[in-house]
């Protein structure tokens, strides 16, 4: 996968209205107060905000992103509404530049389809949070597997259809890294995007208190 490529995309992206989101993980991460939050592909920023209000002072969020140009609309916006329990950060989501056991709650919106290797994203989503620790994670799986043909176009990566894998290989990648408690909370009908078949979901899980070996 060509991120160079797919930064310049979405670097273009952050100075339109495009939404690029494929469902709604924030309406159900419920941070508390004090929480120390993550948020994957954070884009201009939107939800990173909104959960630094609700974890209040006592609390911080950080906002994961690959792309520069959204990274520096995200610190504008939180600038603009002088916002200071917040820290955006440039990071390859399997390789994820904060330390391990640092986070109480990961969410994630339209964002792991992305990656080249998804089996290493939710490691490092393992590895950064509490024992105890929670998902939220909102994303697209595909009715069948995309052609090898589009997995490298920076368009129809950034349109969140060229990464997505399918319904059953999606719902086994957390588990096979040691989370429990893996829920569907919402599921959409398939709908056509792009040149795919793909359908929405949301999904949460948990940390085990006592960590757990099964992870790679």
């Amino acid at each position: 996968m060509d991120i160079s490529a797919i930064n310049i995309r979405y670097g273009e992206l952050a100075a339109t209205e495009c939404c690029l989101s494929c469902g709604g993980a924030i309406n159900y991460a419920k941070p508390k107060t004090g929480e120390v939050c993550v948020d994957l592909g954070s884009g201009r920023g939107t939800d990173v905000l909104r959960m630094a209000d609700e974890v209040g002072e006592t609390g911080f969020i950080y906002g994961i992103d690959i792309s520069e140009g959204m990274l520096e609309k995200a610190r504008q916006n939180a600038e603009k509404f002088d916002i200071k329990n917040v820290r955006f950060l440039r990071s390859e989501l399997e390789k994820i530049d904060l330390e391990n056991g640092i986070a109480d709650l990961v969410i994630s919106n339209c964002t792991i389809n992305h990656a080249a290797d998804k089996e290493a994203v939710w490691s490092e989503v393992y590895r950064i949070l509490k024992k105890g620790g929670r998902f939220v994670v909102s994303d697209i799986y595909a009715t069948n597997p995309i052609p090898e043909a589009y997995r490298n176009d920076p368009v129809a990566v950034a349109e969140c259809w060229a990464g997505a894998v399918t319904r059953e290989e999606y719902l086994n990648t957390p588990g096979k890294m040691g989370f429990t408690g893996v829920e569907i909370i919402e599921e959409s009908k398939p709908y056509q995007k792009g040149k795919a078949e793909v359908a929405s979901i949301t999904i949460a899980g948990k940390k085990p208190s006592g960590g757990c070996c099964c992870k790679r």
